[in-house]
């Protein structure tokens, strides 16, 4: 991708693009211009088909620390609804509706806007000297980039009521045991085992991948019988994919599948 990033390092390698947070003196908390070039990014790789996983991490000891606080109540400065319209909304937005897996690596602390990024992602795995902190009430706010739909439903009402309304830090191995994230792992494994989760994800079935991450946005609002109705519609339509022909082929023929994404 021919652009010239000022706040993120974009790059793509055996089809997974790495998306890093490069504000590393300000523990990469958003401002305006780093929030427009990860929308940039993600849309891109929406789009790009040689893309077939992504990996959300970030440069420094934190992973983000929310907002630029500078940026949002210096002179001028927009108002906090306006903030979430335009920076924050669309990253989630972007997120949830790729038809890719999205992983993030949290390597250090995730507060904030940072931390329910995070957990928005299809996967999370952080190092075990992250920190993920719900910060807003801390500072008189309430949650927002899609803190309140995710966390409740990754670790249940009573927890997450907890953690929003107390702004209490949880390290990475606790949030891995309520079930916050996948799994935390030792700092210095933390990017090699993210680029081999992805680049593992990358060459499975893509399609039927992206199929499922609908399937899985759905169930949120869904009853069970809309749910059962889109199973089989998806299902059709997995069932005519490029991938679907090359697994069965490759199992009858005993060999590992090639797929292609398609």
């Amino acid at each position: 991708m021919n652009k010239d990033f000022k706040n993120i390092i974009f790059s793509e390698k055996n089809q997974v693009a790495t998306i890093s947070l490069n504000r590393p003196n300000v523990l990469n908390s958003f401002n305006y211009d780093m929030a427009n070039e990860v929308i940039f990014a993600l849309n891109h790789c929406k789009k790009e088909n040689s893309v077939r996983a992504i990996v959300l991490t970030a440069q420094g000891r934190a992973f983000c620390a929310g907002q630029d606080l500078e940026e949002a109540t210096g002179e001028n400065a927009p108002s906090i609804d306006k903030i979430v319209e335009h920076t924050y909304n669309p990253i989630l937005e972007a997120i949830r509706t790729i038809e890719k897996p999205v992983i993030c690596a949290v390597n250090g602390v995730a507060a904030g806007a940072g931390a329910n990024i995070a957990i928005a992602c299809d996967i999370t795995i952080a190092c075990e000297s992250a920190k993920f902190i719900q910060s807003f009430t801390n500072i008189g706010l309430i949650p927002d980039s899609g803190g309140t739909f995710f966390l409740p439903r990754l670790i249940g009402h009573q927890k997450a009521s907890m953690l929003m309304f107390s702004g209490d830090k949880i390290l990475a191995k606790e949030a891995e045991k309520i079930g916050m994230i996948y799994k935390s792992v030792p700092d210095d494994k933390l990017i090699d085992t993210v680029i081999s989760l992805a680049e593992r994800l990358a060459s499975r079935p893509t399609k039927s991948i992206g199929l499922t991450k609908r399937l899985l946005n759905e169930s949120f609002s869904n009853q069970l019988v809309e749910q059962l109705e889109l199973e089989k519609k998806f299902q059709a339509i997995s069932a005519k994919s490029h991938d679907h022909k090359e697994g069965i082929n490759a199992f009858f023929e005993k060999r590992t599948p090639k797929y292609k994404g398609n």
